[in-house]
Formats: C-alpha cells, sequence, structure tokens
C-alpha cells in the first residue's frame, strides 16, 4: 500500500510516517517509479509506534522495542536482552506512577468540584436583597 493509504487507515500523518522510517522504526519497499510500498502488516506497526510514543516512550527506545515484540502472527521475539528488559520494566515502573499521581490529582479535583458545587447551589438558593 502507499503512504496515503497507511496513514488513511493507521491515522497518523504522511509526515509521521516519514519520521518514523528516519527512525528506523518503520520501512518501506520502494516501487520502480520510488514509492514507498507498506505490507499489510506496516497498520499493526504504526498503531504499535503509536502506542508506545503514548506510553512515554522516546523514538530510540521504540526502535529497541520494536523488534522484541511479539509478531503479528503472536510468535514471540526473540531478540530481547535482559537489559532492554530492565530498561522496560522502569519504563512501566514510571508510567505506574504516572497513573498513581494523576488518580490522586483528579481524586482532588473531585474534592473540589463538589465543594464548589455545594457552594454554588447554597449560593443560588439563598434570597438576593
Amino acid at each position: 500500500m502507499r503512504i496515503g493509504e497507511l496513514a488513511r487507515l493507521s491515522g497518523v500523518s504522511e509526515r509521521s510516517l516519514r519520521y518514523y522510517e528516519t527512525q528506523e522504526l518503520l520501512r518501506a519497499e520502494r516501487t520502480p517509479g520510488g514509492h514507498r510500498d507498506y505490507g499489510e502488516w506496516a497498520v499493526d506497526r504504526v498503531v504499535r509506534i503509536q502506542t508506545l510514543y503514548a506510553a512515554g516512550l522516546n523514538s530510540r527506545k521504540i526502535a529497541q522495542l520494536l523488534p522484541c515484540m511479539r509478531d503479528a502472527d503472536g510468535r514471540p521475539n526473540e531478540i530481547a536482552t535482559p537489559e532492554l528488559v530492565d530498561e522496560l520494566t522502569a519504563e512501566r515502573d514510571r508510567i505506574n506512577r504516572l497513573i498513581t499521581d494523576l488518580v490522586r490529582s483528579r481524586d482532588v479535583l473531585d474534592e473540589v468540584i463538589d465543594t464548589a458545587s455545594e457552594s454554588a447551589s447554597t449560593d443560588a438558593a439563598s434570597p438576593t436583597r
């Protein structure tokens, strides 16, 4: 498939797809006319890349990680090193800490909203002079 179709199917801009290529996260064959040609596998790869970026990993870490992920057919990939596993465990722990902090922040915000809502309701019910 051409880059435009991959962009449409994955929801990622053509510019991002070209960037992924420069970072060696994605590769394309070239047609005789020089156009990029991606296999069907590329949609899953782009979705994985997007998910890893959303998790806070940088392109260097993603480039290390992608070859270690399960292949599309479910077979495990054997490239993972103990060092990479340690780094990924640290990344997961960092994400878990962020989640805990976000939940705590949301809970505080909920308390503020509840208090403000009660105050606004009381003020609205009070007679004006």
